[in-house]
């Protein structure tokens, strides 16, 4: 047995005295969740029967603590579970006549909540409170899940298990499953657990700690023994070679912003790339043509991943890209329309979820980046199981209907439509250069805020790492990157932009906001000087404009750019010729671009702050100094000079050039290009005219 094989209990003993009942069970849980061998992201359910005293009687009752709908063990508090009377829970069995009532019962589950817990139980509800133990575990382990998908699941469950766990054939979980499961643990007190055919397994034991250990020894005598029994070459051994890791993730980063474009009509998607070991494994594999359209086994994987992938060709250009993705829409709609009830919800988006690409790796889309990530996570726990199965079996995925049924269900359905609202940036990509700064972290936080996507470009490691860190303690890890990037090297701005596309799938707002100053009158200005200012403020801005613009044409589904100018920009200032005339460049490019760009909807503007002291890197230092002076006042009385200068007598705030860069990257603006915004708080000088 190796490390990569088996897994190690991680309980401890003293940390678990410390913790009540429910407590245990978050631990128990926690700890099996934190492992994708055990059960992936979302998947599984754990419970534990706690006596509490009832609210309005006083009396002790046996309350069912469960995961509740949506959650995910690895990650979840104790919030997260859902809280049902027992005697409640057994009167709803009693009442159970036959299937046609499965629904309803989920609709009564309402009425068997304990002490008005708002967190709504699961389908999985059921089997874990018919079972006749105080704990029990459900995991959708690859290694089990291997078993359950082979068509030779029957007997592989006994000559691996024992006798120890028992076996239950594919039924779409429900009350009927679970009066199943329970009778079987009633009826056989020597079972340990239970394997569902093509689904996972379920583990029960009297205390937290044993049920965590019995999962866990279930999962390794699993997986210890299709190690030793599994066919090699695994996958009939390899058809195509991998590609160099450099050229896999070109290729990548070819593909994605194409089958991005081809998919985003109804809604922006989000794109994730891995060409993990196993991942190349299975693609590369002379099994993939054999194997991958026969879909998915274990419900969690096709509900993330839909019922099978698309496999592109490593050299796909647009024209077969077209044929493929239309294809696969037909192919969907025929398995929508032939396996629909008459009550069937509305056909969803047909387009694949998941792309193999052989020789590369796995491209997936949703539409949020996290989505789109575990929806990966999940189709690599499919290979898993396929690698097991077709192993030492033959592979079987769900049957079609009953892969529909669980697409389709309208339970399922009711929870989509609870989803909130998607944000209005909601599956965009926007790449900010200067994005350590005042303006650029502010336009990043604007936009992170209505559900955007960003990537924050900046020479300044540290700055930007601190950057970074905190927005992804606000808004999670997966909506922001950052990159360090020198505007004026062509290479670093070529490979930042392709780093973009590499993590996100593509891109719809370039927002140019990297910034430098300088400050002298003409006879004082070196080449030096204007070379360097000419440098980060024209051609930086041109390089970051040209490699954002390719990336949007290639998607063909439009996009924003935005210029973060100046006042100087339209309106001249004696001793600043160098910046003045830079900023005036920015602002004729952004023209220019506009022009080009606007039959295929990529839209460019300008936003022209002055004056914005708060948190920017350019007032630090020589710049404000020789502002001061060319003002005959100290440096510390700027901010209030300016405030005065301006029409509206008010300061200008990072935050407020944020809500321009907004309005012109969103939606809000869809019909406005080659136009700039000034937000100064009024300058005549700087007037449109």
């Amino acid at each position: 047995m190796t490390q990569e094989i088996t897994l190690k209990s991680l309980w401890d003993d003293a940390y678990a005295a410390s913790l009540d009942e429910p407590g245990k069970l978050l631990y128990r849980s926690n700890l099996l969740g934190s492992d994708l061998r055990i059960t992936n992201f979302g998947g599984g359910n754990t419970s534990a029967k706690v006596k509490h005293k009832d609210p309005l009687s006083g009396e002790d009752v046996e309350v069912l603590w469960v995961k509740g709908s949506g959650g995910d063990i690895g990650s979840m508090k104790l919030d997260g579970f859902a809280t049902l009377y027992m005697s409640k829970l057994m009167q709803l069995r009693a009442q159970y006549r036959s299937l046609d009532q499965e629904d309803a019962m989920v609709e009564a589950l309402g009425h068997t909540i304990f002490n008005l817990n708002p967190r709504a139980p699961s389908i999985d509800t059921w089997l874990h409170g018919f079972v006749p133990y105080a704990h029990v575990d459900h995991v959708h382990s690859d290694a089990v899940i291997a078993i359950a998908a082979s068509a030779d699941q029957v007997r592989l469950t006994e000559e691996i298990f024992g006798g120890e766990l028992g076996y239950l054939p594919w039924q779409r979980p429900g009350i009927d499953l679970g009066i199943k499961l329970g009778r079987m643990a009633e009826q056989n007190p020597k079972l340990k657990g239970v394997v569902l055919g093509q689904h996972g397994l379920f583990t029960w034991a009297d205390t937290s700690k044993d049920c965590y250990l019995l999962t866990l020894e279930m999962i390794n005598r699993a997986a210890v023994w299709l190690d030793a029994n599994v066919k090699r070459p695994v996958f009939g051994g390899e058809r195509v070679p991998a590609l160099e890791v450099a050229e896999r993730k070109a290729t990548a980063r070819r593909l994605m912003p194409l089958i991005r474009g081809r998919i985003s009509a109804g809604a922006h998607m989000v794109g994730h790339f891995t060409d993990a070991p196993e991942v190349l494994e299975f693609v590369n594999s002379h099994s993939l043509s054999d194997l991958a359209p026969m879909g998915t086994s274990c419900p969690d994987h096709f509900l993330r991943t839909k019922i099978k992938p698309l496999v592109v060709p490593a050299d796909a250009d647009a024209a077969a890209l077209d044929g493929l993705i239309a294809g696969y829409r037909a192919d969907y709609a025929a398995y929508y329309d032939r396996c629909k009830r008459p009550n069937s919800p509305a056909m969803r988006d047909p387009n694949a979820v998941i792309y193999l690409v052989p020789g590369v790796g796995m491209i997936s889309f949703a539409r949020d980046k996290a989505t789109a990530r575990v929806s990966a996570e999940f189709y690599v726990n499919a290979i898993n199981v396929m690698r097991g199965a077709s192993g030492v079996s033959k592979y079987q995925g769900l049957p079609e209907q009953e892969a529909f049924d669980i697409e389709y269900w309208l339970l399922e359905e009711a929870k989509l439509q609870r989803m909130p609202k998607p944000k209005p940036m909601a599956g965009r990509v926007a790449f900010i250069t200067g994005g350590a700064g005042g303006i650029g972290s502010a336009s990043a936080e604007r936009l992170l805020r209505e559900g955007c996507n960003v990537v924050l470009a900046d020479i300044d490691q540290t700055a930007l790492d601190q950057v970074v860190a905190g927005f992804a303690q606000r808004y999670g890890r997966d909506m922001v990157r950052g990159v360090v990037m020198d505007v004026t090297s062509e290479a670093a701005v070529i490979a930042a932009v392709d780093y973009t596309v590499g993590e996100y799938g593509g891109l719809d707002v370039v927002v140019n906001n990297a910034g430098i100053t300088s400050a002298a009158a003409v006879e004082d200005t070196t080449l030096a000087m204007w070379n360097r200012t000419m440098d980060i403020l024209s051609t930086g801005y041109f390089l970051v404009g040209r490699e954002g613009y390719r990336v949007l044409k290639a998607q063909g589904i439009g996009g924003s750019m935005v210029f973060v100018s100046s006042k100087n920009g339209v309106a001249a200032s004696p001793g600043a010729s160098a910046y003045c005339t830079a900023k005036a460049a920015e602002i004729h490019l952004a023209r220019c671009m506009a022009l080009e760009g606007a039959p295929m909807g990529i839209r460019v503007n300008v936003v022209n702050p002055d004056a914005v002291l708060r948190g920017s890197k350019i007032w630090k230092g020589e710049w404000s100094e020789q502002r001061a002076a060319s003002n005959k006042i100290a440096v510390s009385e700027l901010e209030e000079h300016y405030r005065k200068r301006s029409l509206l007598q008010r300061s200008v705030f990072p935050e407020d050039i944020a809500e321009g860069v907004y309005f012109f990257a969103s939606d809000l603006s869809a019909k406005s290009t080659g136009n700039f915004l000034n937000v100064d708080a009024g300058n005549a000088v700087s007037f449109t005219r």
